[in-house]
């Protein structure tokens, strides 16, 4: 193996990697949890959600329960974006146990934006910048204490984001 091969070069960003993971743990700043560290592993990309095409399919893959509206959901969203491409969008909730948080956007060509776990002890707040086809209805859904709410806004969108 070259000095200069690529692969040269992804084995050392793996070792120093490792190097830096073993020296924080031996530091006590990242703690070694082996159950937490296999439970995160196993929880996986949920692939299924982001290939549906309606909010309501969305919803089900991602989470199999329907939202209820609260106003303990408070999102922060323009009445009218500029640009679809750069739509800032962000959440807070006083909900307790909160586990996720998710963006859909209904008249997207994919309608889940983003979805975020949240760790227990976090602070349940999230901001995202992202990209809206049209004008539309964005909608933020809350999980928590295994239930899920939601907070919708309609977004009036000048230019597409989508390539539109």
């Amino acid at each position: 193996m070259s000095i200069m091969s690529p692969e040269f070069f992804a084995n050392r960003r793996l070792v120093l990697k490792g190097i830096g993971v073993a020296a924080l743990v031996g530091f006590g700043v990242i703690p070694l949890d082996v159950p937490q560290a296999l439970a995160a592993a196993n929880d996986k990309y949920p692939e299924e959600a982001f290939k549906q095409k309606t909010e309501a399919e969305a919803i089900k893959a991602l989470y199999g329960k329907t939202p209820e509206a609260s106003d303990k959901v408070k999102m922060d969203a323009p009445e009218i974006a500029e640009n679809g491409a750069v739509v800032p969008i962000a959440v807070t909730t006083t909900l307790a146990d909160v586990t996720s948080i998710s963006f859909l956007v209904s008249e997207n060509p994919i309608t889940l934006v983003a979805s975020y776990r949240i760790p227990a002890g976090t602070l349940p707040a999230v901001g995202n910048r992202i990209k809206m086809a049209k004008t539309s209805n964005v909608i933020v859904l809350v999980e928590a204490g295994g239930k899920l709410y939601s907070a919708t806004k309609e977004v009036k969108v000048t230019v597409g984001g989508c390539g539109g």
